[in-house]
């Protein structure tokens, strides 16, 4: 059985988060992905800590299955050895600051004209035009920007971020939807062509419970802490021990909540009919709800619910998610080989085929562990390698 995208030839030039999540997607699909990095002290993840025997730890994982070709792109020399990689790709992935690649007469229209089958995807803050196209955009500005920080966190907190970077990996995420289905259509017509992603966008994207109710009442969004924009109730409660979450907004799970409970006096309450009025008196409603669970450990509460078919969980910390038996026995995490680190502990994807296999290949490359072998397969002869490396456009790892 082969991956989904073998055969396919990506270059990443990443940074950080954005495209070098989304290149970590294509690869897992089977896609060839040549991450090129500069050749002093590579992409900055590689310094980002915590470190195990001497590499970055979240550089293992973000770069998992991927080469490493370490080349200075504003060397001419090392430029040309860029384009010798580009004439044989399939997907150049990006995500420097908008402008960055054209000034080095990198970017999609000086490509395209070498390769002209070229998809071209850019990763950015803001997008590659307007107002904003020009700003440095990290995550947290787009999740300020983008709303999502306006409604995050309880209403007489101060203002809280998504815990993960999200807009990033949404935008990483949507990138890699964006470039399967260009190659899609280059199936079609033949020519590459340009994807332009933001993270603003992506994080606005996100907005459709928000977007739902401003649009048809003009009502904006606040902090609602754990409990859901218009169901109820549908949030975590508290227990006796911690916490725990249910969700109980259809007619049966409100029925099981009651009887798990034994609310029975408030089932049929006519201020509690049905999920609209529940989430409308929600004030009155959570505090009822509480008052039960309040009493019960979270163990008891989540056992009681799901005996009624209660949709609930306990609030797990990643200790917990990380050994997870659950998750283990669908064998998600699993382990990634690294010459000088061993075997890197890897979070699996979650796309899974009947037919097609993910790629579980090696963790995130030594810095330039495959420049000489992807500029060998590109046409250089060892004396151009030998001489690219000892001029220092390029890295070769030791």
């Amino acid at each position: 059985m082969s991956s989904p995208l073998a055969g396919v030839r990506v270059i990443e030039v990443g940074v950080f988060m954005a495209a070098p999540f989304a290149t970590m997607q294509l690869a897992d699909l089977g896609a060839e992905v040549v991450k090129v990095e500069p050749p002093e002290g590579g992409e900055p993840v590689r310094s980002t800590g915590p470190f195990v025997d001497g590499h970055s730890s979240p550089y293992l994982r973000l770069n998992r299955a991927k080469r490493s070709v370490a080349l200075d792109l504003k060397d001419e020399r090392g430029k040309e050895a860029f384009l010798s990689l580009v004439d044989g790709a399939d997907v150049l992935v990006e995500n420097l600051r908008p402008g960055a690649m054209r000034r080095l007469a990198l970017g999609y229209d000086d490509l395209r004209t070498r390769n002209p089958r070229l998809v071209y995807a850019s990763a950015s803050g803001f997008g590659q035009d307007g107002p904003l196209a020009d700003r440095p955009g990290l995550d947290i500005m787009a999740q300020a920007r983008g709303g999502l920080m306006s409604i995050t966190g309880s209403s007489d907190g101060s203002p809280v971020k998504v815990g993960v970077p999200v807009c990033d990996l949404v935008c990483g995420l949507y990138t890699a939807l964006a470039v399967t289905a260009a190659l899609r259509e280059r199936d079609e017509s033949g020519e590459g062509q340009y994807v332009d992603v933001s993270l603003l966008e992506s994080g606005v994207s996100l907005a459709v419970w928000e977007a739902g109710r401003y649009f048809a009442t003009g009502e904006v969004g606040a902090p609602l802490g754990s409990a859901h924009q218009s169901q109820a109730p549908y949030q975590a409660v508290r227990t006796s021990d911690g916490w725990a979450t249910l969700g109980a907004i259809t007619p049966r799970t409100w029925s099981g909540l009651c009887d798990a409970l034994g609310l029975g006096e408030i089932e049929h309450d006519d201020r509690f009919r049905d999920s609209s009025s529940r989430h409308a008196r929600r004030d009155e409603l959570i505090p009822l709800v509480e008052a039960r669970t309040s009493r019960l450990s979270t163990a008891e509460v989540v056992a009681r619910l799901e005996e009624h078919g209660v949709p609930c969980a306990p609030i797990a910390d990643y200790a917990e998610v990380f050994n997870d038996e659950h998750l283990a026995a669908r064998d998600f995490f699993w382990d990634a080989p690294h010459p000088e680190a061993g075997d890197v502990r890897q979070v699996g994807s979650p796309m899974r085929f009947s037919r097609s296999v993910p790629v579980r290949a090696g963790a995130g490359p030594v810095l330039g562990a495959d420049t000489r072998a992807a500029l060998r397969e590109a046409g250089w002869s060892d004396a151009d390698v030998d001489a690219l490396v000892s001029s220092g456009s390029a890295r070769e790892a030791p």
